[in-house]
């Protein structure tokens, strides 16, 4: 088979390690991370590369985001079905299943996640040390936060948006663990010691747990039960469910002359 991926460059990595392993052909794009903070703005830029695609090329186009502040909400398929893993964010797609990072969740609460992605996204992109007064979002970019910190603005006002970035600014207040989800395949990146550091700096406890590639594999190789994936046809467009399903599909409505 022959998938077009298209996905945010947090799972840079763990997408490239399971497309080396896939029997099928992929054509992947990466989008710069950061799009969650402006989802009207990632939305876009992810529904132009769908809209990109040519018809008939591509088997399926594969799309590695999760739900991440409705980014997803109001994508369509025009020619080619979509697919897209049922996950509220990418942590999901990191610990293997949406049911797993529950768990994760429920038996410790206030435990922020890293990776690989996490940490190399802002580096990759040549931003280096802390932003927004000290919150060092892992993977967010100054260009990205700006752009969210003027949307606001425009849909807000100053004083709202002030407000919302002061309360990102607190984004640290309401954890209490570091942890690195671990592959085998990047232990060379002695990620471990990045994570450790900031976990100190920030009065953390460090933990570590084993990622699970299932996700990633099951999404290219074609395999898609309607557990953990949403496949979206021709002619419909993405919404959310608000239930254990995350996303689900229905018809796109049709444009016209209003009868009567």
């Amino acid at each position: 088979m022959f998938y077009k991926v298209i996905a945010c460059e947090i799972a840079f990595r763990e997408l490239c390690y399971a497309a080396a392993r896939s029997r099928n052909l992929f054509d992947l794009e990466f989008l710069t991370q950061g799009y969650h903070d402006i989802p009207a703005t990632g939305r876009a830029e992810i529904q132009k590369r769908i809209d990109a695609t040519p018809a008939g090329r591509y088997d399926a186009i594969l799309l590695g985001y999760g739900l991440c502040s409705t980014i997803l909400t109001g994508l369509t398929a025009a020619h080619t079905q979509l697919v897209i893993p049922r996950a509220h964010d990418c942590i999901t797609f990191f610990l293997g299943s949406k049911e797993r990072y529950q768990e994760c969740f429920n038996a410790k609460p206030g435990t922020y996640y890293y990776t690989s992605g996490w940490l190399e996204c802002a580096k990759r992109r040549g931003n280096k040390g802390p932003i927004w007064g000290g919150a060092s979002l892992p993977a967010g970019a100054n260009a990205n936060l700006q752009a969210a910190y003027e949307e606001w603005v425009k849909k807000y006002g100053e004083d709202q948006a002030n407000y919302l970035r002061e309360e990102m600014n607190r984004w640290t207040d309401s954890y209490s663990h570091g942890t690195l989800i671990e592959f085998d395949f990047v232990k060379h990146l002695k990620l471990r010691e990045q994570v450790e550091q900031i976990c100190a700096e920030r009065g953390w406890d460090y933990d570590e747990i084993q990622g699970d590639m299932g996700m990633f594999n099951k999404l290219l190789d074609g395999e898609w039960p309607d557990s953990a994936f949403l496949v979206v046809q021709p002619g419909q467009k993405v919404i959310a469910t608000n239930d254990e399903k995350v996303i689900g599909a229905e018809p796109i409505p049709l444009r016209g002359p209003s009868a009567g």
